[in-house]
Parts: C-alpha cells; structure tokens; sequence
C-alpha cells in the first residue's frame, strides 16, 4: 500500500515538472540504443521514473533491472519502482553485493538496460564505488553517466540530502558519453574508468 501511494504521488509530481532532455552525442536519436548501465548519483532517484519512461521507447533494451539496497527502505523503494516497469536485484556493497552484481549480470545477458548508484546505498556521497566497474566488466555493457540539475528542491535530512522536486520545477537530464570498460581490463583500467566517471558526474554533485 505504501508502495503504491508513494508511485501514485512521484507520478502525478513528475506530470508537472518542466523536463528538459540533453543528449548531444545523440545515443537515442533512432530510438534503438543498445542496452547500457545506466548511472546517476543516489540523490537523484526521485527522477528515476520520469527516466525510464523516456527510455522506455528509444533503446533496445527488454527493461530496465536496478540494483537496490537490501534494507528495509530498499524493499519499500523496489516495490515502488516495479510499478514502473523496473526490476529490483537487492543489494549492496555491505549486504548481498557478489549475488546482487551476478543477477544483474544474468539480467544482461537477457538483453536488459541495468541501473545502479554508484555512491549507494549509504555513501559516501558522491563517490563512485568500484561496484559499477565490477558490474561494466562483468556484462561488457557501457555505462552511461546521467547529470541531473534539479531548480526549486528540497533535501531530505538523511545521509544523501535526497532530492525531491518541487511541483513546476525546471529539471535538466543530460546524458553524457559512454564510458566502456574491456571485459580483460587491468587494475589501473578499472581505475582510470572509475576515475573518468568520478569527473564525469561530479559536475553535478551538489
């Protein structure tokens, strides 16, 4: 019940947003982008379903399957998402990491777009953690870093300042460029792909 409630009020919220999409590299033009790993900062998921329903119609992709924290606010946050198509794999760095990443895994090699933060579920902020290269490794998809500049907010008093959109605000969701990571990559590889993708999106971490 409290999963529907919140989807039903993230729904009508997103209804009156002024959403602003920016993709310069053109990766959805012809609507058949490939599946990829999508990559936002965990203080941005209030935007999650006004995400995956733009992409929805312009990628290849058979869904979308998100990794989520196995917490208690995890369970509530997956059962809102799978009342927008998306799939939940509980997990994180601390609780069920390695079975969550080889479930994501499997979600690819059936032709899903996966979903991760790479600063979740508990920080710290704005800091990629090595999961997200671990799971572009692993499935060989790209990873595709999504700025999002949020107007008139507020701020959760939690650990990532949470951000939630006020009715009517502007929102700009800007798709950056792949980053791809070998399946074969060394450690200083997956480091300078994490370092790549620190810079990328720490543009947009405040």
């Amino acid at each position: 019940m409290g999963a529907l409630l919140l989807h039903s009020v993230t729904r009508l919220l997103t209804t009156t947003w002024r959403v602003r999409w920016h993709d310069p590299h053109h990766l959805f033009r012809d609507g058949k982008a490939p599946p990829m790993i999508l990559c936002l900062w965990h203080n941005r998921l209030a935007l999650s379903l006004k995400i995956s329903s733009f992409l929805r119609a312009r990628t290849s992709a058979q869904g979308v399957a998100a990794m989520i924290s196995a917490s208690k606010d995890g369970g509530l946050l997956a059962e809102t998402l799978s009342y927008c198509g998306i799939t939940g794999i509980r997990g994180s760095t601390s609780r069920r990491g390695r079975q969550a990443l080889l479930e994501l895994a499997r979600m690819a090699e059936r032709g899903y777009t996966l979903a991760i933060t790479p600063d979740g579920p508990r920080g710290p902020t704005y800091q990629v953690q090595e999961g997200i290269i671990a799971l572009a490794q692993i499935t060989g998809l790209s990873i595709l870093p999504i700025h999002i500049n949020i107007g008139t907010k507020s701020a959760m008093p939690n650990w990532d300042k949470f951000q939630i959109p006020w009715p009517f605000s502007r929102v700009d969701i800007h798709f950056a460029s792949l980053v791809s990571l070998p399946r074969e990559a060394t450690a200083d590889e997956r480091e300078r792909c994490r370092a790549e993708l620190q810079s990328c999106l720490q543009k947009f971490a405040d």
